[in-house]
């Protein structure tokens, strides 16, 4: 049996000594700015320890510049908003709401409305997941958005899409995944006694 040369092997380097990217100069730099601006450093001393990012070979080097600057917070993920039709159904709208970026929704023995016809949306784009189960989902949106149904599985109740593509810029587009179960899920526009429900109470809460 011929034996193979072993590979020499390669030291681990401490990630403090590892040598530092542009990419990582740049963001020590945008950090040092926005202590400036927050005035936890003045501008005499800003333009010291920018240049020395900017001449720093090692990841080392870089932290000494911000190691007296406060860390900013990781962002707070929004839970997700969950609705269960139990056995009276559940409903969330069309009065005010603030709508997360994430929507789940389970159709149970009694069914769910979800009308946005009134919410308040901040996102660009809402992650909806809805199953129908025995007793169905219906979801209203706003004329101005859009729903893209590419990741729904229709399940033996089917999906109803009734929703124009007229989507508005600045809207949010809603993306919906899930199952219809047996019931199935029905995505819409409001109907003629809801627009005129809506007509009648501008600025029901």
């Amino acid at each position: 049996m011929t034996a193979h040369p072993r590979k020499p092997s390669v030291p681990s380097v401490p990630s403090a000594k590892l040598r530092a990217s542009h990419d990582d100069r740049d963001a020590v730099v945008e950090q040092l700015r926005d202590a400036a601006a927050d005035g936890l450093i003045d501008f005499e001393e800003l333009d010291t320890r920018v240049g020395q990012a900017l001449t720093s070979k090692t990841r080392a080097e870089l932290a000494v510049l911000t190691a007296d600057l406060p860390q900013a917070a990781p962002p707070v993920e929004q839970p997700p908003l969950l609705l269960k039709g139990g056995v009276h159904g559940a409903a969330r709208g069309p009065g005010r709401w603030e709508v997360p970026a994430h929507v789940v929704v389970y159709g149970g023995m009694g069914g769910v409305k979800l009308d946005f016809t009134r919410a308040q949306c901040h996102h660009t784009e809402v992650a909806l997941e809805a199953h129908g189960e025995m007793a169905g989902v219906t979801i209203i949106v706003p004329d101005s958005w859009a729903v893209d149904t590419g990741g729904m599985d229709p399940g033996v109740g089917g999906l109803k899409d009734r929703t124009t593509p007229d989507r508005l810029p600045g809207t949010p587009l809603i993306r919906l995944t899930g199952a219809g179960g047996v019931a199935g899920v029905t995505v819409r526009h409001p109907n003629r006694w809801e627009r005129r429900k809506l007509r009648g109470n501008p600025v029901q809460e």
